[in-house]
């Protein structure tokens, strides 16, 4: 993921709301939103390259995203898939924690990145950039994109406030939260000054839907976990272009719900 909100443990019915936009280079191939076939009980979006996942949730309540530090210093040549980091906690045991616990050691052979993994008793954020350790987050609604946990980048906290509004509401709705997500305006304050990027495309990462030839916005995903009823997710696929080209919905009760 590139652009993620989260709200943990902020509303009355919903344990968990991710709204969160995927942005790839259009040539590398992925698999849409489903449960996975080799993978009992994980539903999740597939990077057909290297295997593995940007979001996912399975069906024992445990959740995982990830997204890329952008700022990193280079990974080794061998460096592991990223995506990996998703589905390894999806299909472990552990709490959140003891799974980034275990993680820290190995932390360095990946190149930079944020996670975030949760089940029903708790959220933890983690970089591998900067040296600090996980931490647990206090129920609340938080941004991250491509640089730490609420990290004031214009898009992110345009996108946050959104969503925080909304949620203020007794009932958060799918369609209004991918609007937030569909938001293609570029901001100029959003611009970096010292990036090494072609200047069209730093300024179409500047909003929350990136459209651009050659990397853009390629997914848009909605989770809606409940506190004591069906988890929805839905997925909002998209072309260079930025049309729509296909959506998926998918309603399940947990193992433990």
């Amino acid at each position: 993921m590139c652009l993620l909100v989260v709200a943990w443990m902020s509303h009355p019915r919903y344990r968990l709301v991710v709204a969160g936009n995927r942005d790839e280079f259009h040539e590398r191939p992925a698999a849409p939103l489903g449960w996975w076939n080799d993978t009992p009980g994980v539903l999740a979006g597939r990077d057909l390259r290297a295997g593995g996942t940007w979001l996912g949730i399975s069906r024992s309540g445990r959740f995982g995203c990830l997204t890329n530090f952008r700022d990193a210093v280079a990974p080794p040549i061998d460096a592991p898939s990223r995506g990996a980091l998703v589905t390894d906690y999806l299909l472990s045991g552990a709490e959140p924690a003891a799974h980034l616990d275990r993680l820290h050691g190995d932390a360095p052979r990946y190149a930079g990145f944020n996670l975030l993994l949760g089940n029903h008793r708790a959220l933890h954020y983690y970089s591998n950039v900067g040296g600090e350790e996980s931490r647990p987050l206090a129920p609340g609604i938080y941004g991250l994109s491509n640089h730490r946990l609420d990290e004031p980048w214009p898009k992110l906290v345009r996108s946050r406030e959104r969503v925080a509004a909304l949620l203020a509401d007794d009932e958060p709705v799918a369609e209004a939260l991918f609007e937030v997500l569909c938001d293609d305006s570029a901001d100029p304050e959003g611009v970096r000054p010292d990036s090494d990027l072609p200047s069209d495309l730093e300024r179409a990462l500047t909003a929350a839907f990136v459209r651009h030839p050659r990397y853009g916005t390629r997914s848009s995903t909605v989770v809606l976990v409940s506190r004591d009823g069906p988890s929805v997710l839905y997925e909002r696929r998209y072309d260079a272009g930025g049309t729509q080209t296909g959506a998926t919905r998918i309603e399940f009760r947990d193992a433990t719900a």
